[in-house]
């Protein structure tokens, strides 16, 4: 979930001195204080390039070996491919395989598949005792309810334009804020929102393959209202048997509700498993609350 540096990366067209291969599209992407050429290289034809080559993506093209990625030495660790769309069925594929989009404005399209992948185990989710007792009085108080899918894109938009301490910017560009409104009404990205007296004070979007289900941005207008939401998610997936939920980038605060890093390959394994399993239903019952309030 809403990874730490989308906003330091930064691209820009070069011009390109090999004739040889004047047809590709070469680049300079900065992250942080470092500057970097990539040239990107058409998946099923072999070029005798450096190291840093990437595949651009073009229609019918399939997504390569997430193992191709840009490994932990790398100035873009996780790294895969260049260009391709944000069509729904693309996406499907993508988070299927284990990977998924980041990019900034002016940026073409960039997949990624870091490897450690930072997951939350459901079993392992720690409830603090502040937010035991926010949800107790969430649960107590009248106005106040979790609602799923009920406003979805009004909750992209908000995780678009909330703050991020040391970002300038936000990597949920408008592209990607109509891929995934086009992803729910496909039925593979949810919403999770907390309301409160009628107003959405917080909540985060995920998406959705089978049982595999994959968190992308939080935001909150008020104290705890996006912890609320996560630990309603939590709730509704062991209510479901879904046994992780994929964090994608390590952070400090996911860090200390549980999440972990787990090697790419285990993720993977779990993610072909898990998206063939019949998925959950997206409601809510204030019922669920007992899997997070028991534990």
């Amino acid at each position: 979930m809403d990874p730490l540096v989308p906003n330091q990366v930064r691209y820009q067209t070069a011009p390109h001195s090999d004739s040889q291969y004047s047809n590709l599209p070469k680049s300079a992407i900065r992250v942080g204080a470092k500057k970097f050429c990539i040239r990107a290289e058409p998946l099923g034809r072999r070029l005798n390039m450096a190291s840093d080559n990437l595949p651009w993506l073009t229609e019918g093209v399939p997504f390569p070996d997430p193992a191709q990625a840009w490994d932990q030495d790398s100035e873009a660790p996780g790294l895969l491919a260049i260009g391709g769309d944000l069509n729904p069925a693309t996406l499907v594929d993508a988070y299927s395989h284990g990977i998924f989009p980041w990019f900034s404005v002016g940026q073409p399209i960039l997949w990624w598949s870091p490897d450690p992948r930072m997951v939350l185990q459901t079993a392992n989710f720690k409830l603090h005792r502040s937010l035991r007792k926010t949800i107790s009085r969430f649960l107590t108080t009248p106005n106040c309810e979790i609602r799923i899918d009920s406003a979805f894109e009004s909750v992209i938009l908000a995780c678009a334009s909330s703050p991020r301490l040391g970002q300038a910017g936000t990597w949920i560009v408008p592209a990607m804020v109509q891929a995934y409104t086009n992803l729910h009404r496909a039925g593979f990205a949810h919403s999770i929102e907390t309301w409160v007296d009628g107003k959405l004070e917080g909540g985060l979007y995920c998406v959705a393959v089978g049982n595999a289900v994959f968190g992308e941005s939080m935001f909150a207008r008020s104290t705890d209202a996006s912890k609320l939401a996560l630990s309603a998610l939590v709730a509704l997936c062991l209510e479901h048997g879904v046994a992780l939920i994929d964090c994608q980038q390590n952070t400090g605060h996911l860090a200390s509700l549980g999440a972990r890093e787990i090697p790419r390959a285990d993720f993977l394994a779990h993610i072909r498993q898990a998206q063939t399993d019949v998925g959950p239903v997206w409601q809510f019952s204030p019922l669920y609350w007992e899997h997070v309030l028991s534990a």
